[in-house]
């Protein structure tokens, strides 16, 4: 008997209309002055803030055209940390830049308001600038601006007081405030913009902490920054938070770094949307020029990931003859004039994937890259993001550990070491005893993999805050005990592992860590070679654990005289183990996994004997980004 569940997964794609598209970078020349166009106006103002305790200064731009009979929306435009109300204006010169687009009727008329966003008395971007109490300023800016400045300008002016008649943007600090101070007053802007937003931008789930909410209210909220900016991880977390929650926002990232160029460009397009309908179908069609992959080592700029997962790969290796990347599939690469050898590869799947460098057709690590142990040896491994990935990422959660155990294993006569993880509050409830899951790598892996390729921490961190899985320690063994691997795959290496597990590694972990001891509160859980470990070490010891996993995996089905042996073991222990397992979870990466046809004819010869299992589907093939998935659906199935 089965029951069968198919896992999807859930993409954030907009759908993409014929003829909609988006708005364009600036021209070179686009901020110089035409002399044969109508012009706005720039005006200083002075506003009494209650907040500061003084009369504060700001810039006022008023449209070509600007009538007091008319009313207008407002655009706050806000500074960085060394500049102040003239800081736009000296290096931005915005009335050239919205004349201009006045001009080509581009932009709906507005009025755009520039204030110091440095809320203190002695306002002047003099000194230390990154003093404490001139940065704790930049903060109290957020009541000075709601409760002093937007009534002196609604009072004083000839505008539309309400939320959708109002934006807020800035550069780098300014960025900053504008995410802050629009997403966290959504009942006042309805139009948010961070150019290049600098460290002071909260974190994602304190900016959006109600995504439904973000997802209702905003008109806009834009997202921009140059790729060489060092403030791009900023502005990148944001960006991954909102794919994954599914609220609407343009994520532009373009060549440059953190200067006028770019700031100006977002002013640029930003107020070409603002004020007027809003076709969320161009979105997916602003370009990103590419980030840095998380699993990049740090500071390194490639390789790069672009919108599509198109990837940029670059390595500087002068006196080569040949350079390919090699991710499955070979990539060959072309050298520049400086000795750097580039290519951008066809979309790569979610999730992660080890690659190598080919130097002459040597196989060596990135050096910009991470490094994990796959593949039987040390690769590069580069991380691709995407909208559903929200399971396994760093979330603001309690976290438990990965810690690093050495033991004496007496079947292999030599010094072994386990991962574990601790779920969070092992430490301190030191009364409470804990399930197991010991879970098995594949070939060419070993007790490293679950730990850094699996994110098995992140994943059981999330799960057990959103009460979804029981607090358990997670062993993450290495299942290596004849060279790693398949080479001398035999039932004598499997019978091998099954001692090392039943006499070694679950007395040492129940004498060395606070567990429960019975059989109900055991799970072995293995990934393609640690699935099969899990086939024949589960199956004959289901006295020991109630629930096993499988994942990508399945007895080989051109090999007889392996797999019959172990058929026959189930047929004849049929029974016994129905009854004693709770679960036995066979989980598949879709038709591309290599496993996929010895798994269906396993669960055939299932089927014939009776033996009951349960069957996942996630498409991806024999891949890590389904091995994350599996460990996510069955650890939500254990010890309940």
């Amino acid at each position: 008997m089965k029951r069968v569940v198919f896992s999807i997964a859930v993409l954030l794609i907009f759908c993409i209309e014929v003829g909609s598209q988006p708005v364009v970078q600036m021209p070179a020349t686009f901020d110089v002055v035409k002399e044969n166009i109508a012009h706005g106006k720039i005006d200083t103002i002075s506003y009494s803030s209650k907040t500061v305790g003084t009369s504060r200064r700001a810039l006022i731009y008023t449209p070509p055209g600007y009538s007091k009979k008319k009313k207008y929306p407002v655009l706050y435009l806000l500074h960085g940390i060394g500049g102040d109300e003239k800081e736009w204006l000296n290096g931005g010169h915005p009335q050239v830049i919205l004349d201009n687009l006045y001009a080509d009727n581009k932009i709906e008329p507005m009025i755009v308001v520039m204030p110091n966003g440095r809320a203190m008395k002695d306002d002047r971007a003099t000194g230390n600038i990154m003093a404490q109490d001139k940065v704790q300023a930049f903060a109290t800016f957020e009541k000075d601006l709601l409760n002093d400045l937007i009534p002196y300008i609604e009072k004083n002016f000839p505008v539309v007081k309400d939320r959708e008649s109002r934006a807020i943007a800035g550069l780098s600090m300014g960025g900053g405030q504008s995410l802050n101070f629009g997403l966290g007053n959504l009942d006042k802007f309805a139009w948010v913009g961070g150019f290049s937003s600098a460290p002071n931008t909260k974190t994602p789930e304190q900016l959006v902490p109600n995504p439904e909410e973000a997802r209702k209210k905003l008109k806009l909220l834009w997202i921009s920054c140059g790729a060489s900016d060092n403030l791009i991880t900023f502005s990148k977390r944001t960006h991954d938070y909102l794919a994954k929650n599914n609220v609407p926002h343009i994520y532009y990232i373009e060549p440059g770094v953190h200067d006028f160029k770019v700031w100006k460009n977002g002013l640029y397009m930003f107020s070409q949307l603002i004020f007027k309908p809003v076709d969320t179908s161009t979105f997916s069609k602003y370009p990103v020029v590419g980030a840095p992959a998380s699993s990049n080592i740090r500071s390194a700029q490639y390789p790069q990931i672009l919108a599509d997962h198109r990837v940029i790969f670059r390595v500087r290796a002068p006196e080569a003859q040949k350079v390919q990347i090699d991710l499955g599939r070979k990539y060959d690469m072309v050298k520049d004039t400086g000795g750097y050898w580039l290519v951008t590869t066809d979309s790569i799947g979610e999730g992660f994937h080890y690659y190598s460098l080919l130097i002459d057709g040597v196989a060596v690590a990135d050096p910009s890259s991470e490094a994990f142990y796959g593949m039987g040896r040390m690769a590069s491994g580069i991380e691709i993001p995407f909208a559903g990935g929200n399971y396994y990422a760093m979330r603001n959660v309690p976290h438990g550990d990965i810690r690093i155990k050495k033991y004496f294993s007496t079947v292999t006569n030599s010094w072994r070491q386990f991962y574990i993880y601790a779920p969070p509050g092992y430490d301190v409830n030191t009364n409470d005893k804990y399930p197991v899951l010991y879970i098995l790598h594949g070939g060419g892996e070993d007790e490293r993999g679950w730990a850094m390729q699996g994110k098995t921490d992140n994943i059981l961190d999330n799960l057990i805050a959103d009460k979804k899985a029981k607090p358990m320690l997670v062993v993450m063994m290495d299942g290596n005990l004849s060279g790693g691997g398949m080479a001398g795959f035999g039932e004598s290496v499997l019978k091998r592992f099954e001692d090392e597990l039943k006499s070694v590694v679950i007395p040492f972990v129940e004498k060395n860590y606070r567990t429960e001891t019975d059989a109900k509160s055991r799970a072995l859980a293995g990934l393609s070679l640690g699935g099969l470990q899990t086939l024949y070490a589960g199956i004959r010891n289901t006295n020991m654990f109630s629930y096993l996993g499988v994942f990508s995996s399945g007895w080989f089905a051109n090999q007889p005289a392996m797999s019959n042996p172990q058929y026959a073991f189930m047929k004849d222990n049929a029974a016994a183990i129905n009854n004693n397992l709770k679960s036995l979870w066979i989980a598949m990466g879709g038709k591309d996994d290599i496993a996929y046809n010895n798994c269906k004819a396993m669960m055939a010869k299932f089927d014939e004997m009776g033996i009951k299992y349960t069957y996942s589907e996630y498409p991806g093939g024999h891949t890590w980004p389904v091995w994350r998935n599996n460990l996510y659906n069955f650890a939500q199935v254990l010890f309940k």
